[in-house]
């Protein structure tokens, strides 16, 4: 199997503004409007028992809002009564009372292991939905977001093992038949883990088809398959087609095999581990390469064929397959090149280079049969080539005048504790990565649907601004695609201590972010002035500003939930759900 292709993540130039001035503060008004609710929102407090930082992120910090991104402006959320609740807004100045378009068909309440009720809208007509329990419910909704007329059934649930929060999930037709991919995250105890946590992270990839037995139409579960990692993800979303997962986490996550598998693979070490006796053995001078290979003993020399090209060998015995047959690392003169036959009834092959004086690392290329011998003034030369590259000091030069990087130029707001994360690319067939790219210092923000019918995208620190990626399965060539900037606001966003969540326009118009407690800040994309302004310092006219706004909202209660579309902010907390114009529409 191949290994993971190492990547990288490439910036679009045209997208970056490096004479970005800031925002300017903005105290233009902001309409907001604010909707009691009918009950409070279903919210789950860490038990005693999850105490640590993983719980916190994945269930403690839990979006309790969900957004419809297949509907503009329309958000959804579970109160404590079980019900499923829909706001789905037109007119700001005629908002309609939260409707219950769901109901969880168990009492939650006699539930003391549950975690927060949990939604993921698949496709326009289905949602996946948890009721913290355990319990996984498909739901055929039909149009959503149309008032009255809509309704949610139920076309599929089942247990399905120990409580989890739905991370991602997504609707596929393949070969006439429609499916359903979801992910399930779960915080378990690892009873072996003695020097960490005490907890591993588990992501469940499950996928649900429709079945069609004697014309009865049901679903079921056609493949279960779990990821096991050290830290809760950041961002973990199935392709659109179902083939594939993208995981962006501090610590690496890997598949978990089944008994069978691990027999297999173990076999398969074994065979690999045996060690082989070369095929071939080769030595090499700056004008010729010698190959040695050990003859059977019934062997004559009429049973040897040995063809050479400019860029081929081959070694044929009697009439078995080639013994060796491929491609040469580089051209050799075939009028030049010959073999004999030594007295220990071993083979010997003569190839004269083309190019006098380049060293080979392969003879034939892609095989590994063979073992390059080498004498000792060979191993001095290689040896006196790499001096230059190495150093008996730690540190050969302490007092250069400009060192590469000074940590104590660092300002606090720069210092990553999750220097480590990566993002990987997992192929569903394989359940191996197939791509992986090291993501440094580039610190995680926050992910956003731009596009429903794509992945959600991700949004990185890179340097002071904050970049959005638009991951693309299916075009390996360009498979994370910058789309737009945020300017300063990976700077700016680190200075806010008490930030609980953030989130952009889909239209990539704003930015935003809320505390914990009524505050929220809005980042406006920079726009072209209407008067005339000029720089000071610098004695020129400034055509653009970008602003920042401030929302301070008239409630004590925690924020639990935070969603952003091109014109609205949504705001929800225990009792309350407010809405704050950013932009007004077309």
């Amino acid at each position: 199997m191949a290994s993971a292709a190492h990547c990288s993540l490439q910036a679009k130039r045209l997208l970056l503004d490096p004479k970005f001035e800031g925002y300017k503060l903005s105290l233009e008004p902001l309409a907001c409007y604010q909707l009691g609710l009918d009950a409070a929102v279903a919210e789950v407090h860490l038990r005693d028992d999850q105490y640590t930082l993983d719980h916190m992120r994945a269930f403690g910090m839990y979006n309790h809002l969900h957004l419809d991104s297949w509907y503009q402006d329309n958000v959804y959320y579970v109160d404590q009564f079980g019900r499923v609740m829909n706001l789905s807004v037109t007119l700001d100045t005629a908002l309609q009372k939260p409707r219950e378009v769901f109901r969880l068909p168990a009492d939650l309440t006699t539930y003391d292991n549950r975690l927060c009720a949990s939604v993921h809208f698949s496709s326009p007509t289905w949602v996946t939905l948890s009721d913290g329990t355990g319990r996984l419910y498909l739901i055929k909704s039909g149009k959503r977001g149309n008032g009255a007329s809509e309704k949610w059934e139920i076309a599929f649930n089942e247990e399905l093992g120990s409580p989890f929060i739905i991370a991602h999930s997504v609707s596929f037709e393949k070969s006439d038949t429609h499916s359903l991919a979801v992910l399930l995250l779960r915080v378990e105890k690892d009873e072996l883990e003695t020097k960490g946590s005490g907890f591993h992270i588990t992501l469940e990839w499950v996928t649900i088809a429709e079945i069609n037995k004697e014309g009865d139409h049901r679903y079921e579960i056609i493949k279960r398959r779990v990821l096991q990692g050290r830290s809760v993800p950041h961002y973990a979303a199935i392709e659109p087609s179902g083939d594939g997962l993208m995981i962006v986490s501090h610590k690496p996550f890997k598949f978990m095999q089944s008994e069978s598998e691990k027999l297999e693979e173990t076999d398969d070490a074994k065979l690999l581990n045996e060690k082989k006796d070369p095929l071939y053995y080769w030595q090499q001078t700056e004008d010729d390469v010698t190959i040695t290979v050990q003859l059977p003993q019934d062997i004559t020399k009429d049973d040897i064929k040995v063809h050479f090209s400019p860029d081929n060998v081959c070694v044929t015995l009697k009439d078995q397959p080639p013994l060796m047959e491929g491609k040469l690392y580089s051209s050799v003169d075939p009028e030049s090149c010959t073999w004999i036959i030594r007295e220990n009834k071993s083979l010997e092959i003569s190839l004269i280079k083309k190019n006098e004086g380049s060293q080979w690392p392969e003879l034939i290329v892609g095989d590994t049969r063979g073992e390059l011998i080498m004498d000792s003034s060979q191993c001095s030369e290689i040896a006196e080539s790499l001096m230059h590259l190495t150093s008996e000091v730690m540190n050969p030069n302490p007092e250069k005048e400009n060192p590469p990087c000074n940590a104590q130029e660092l300002e606090e707001c720069d210092a990553f504790l999750e220097d480590g994360a990566s993002l990987c690319r997992f192929d569903g067939n394989t359940l191996k990565v197939t791509h992986i790219i090291n993501l440094g210092s580039n610190q995680y923000l926050f992910s956003v649907v731009v596009d429903p019918r794509e992945m959600p995208c991700f949004c990185l620190r890179h340097d002071v601004d904050a970049l959005l990626w638009q991951p693309h399965s299916d075009q390996p060539e360009n498979m994370w695609e910058h789309i737009a900037t945020f300017h300063a606001l990976g700077y700016v966003q680190a200075s806010k201590q008490d930030k609980k969540f953030m989130a952009c326009a889909p239209d990539h118009s704003y930015a935003a972010l809320c505390e914990c407690l009524r505050r929220v800040f809005i980042y406006r994309q920079p726009t072209p002035l209407s008067t005339v302004l000029y720089n000071r310092k610098e004695g020129r006219q400034v055509g653009q500003v970008a602003k920042q706004l401030v929302a301070t909202l008239e409630a004590h209660d925690p924020i639990l939930g935070f969603q952003a579309t091109s014109e609205r902010l949504f705001v929800l907390t225990t009792k309350t759900l407010f809405l704050i114009k950013v932009n007004s529409g077309n």
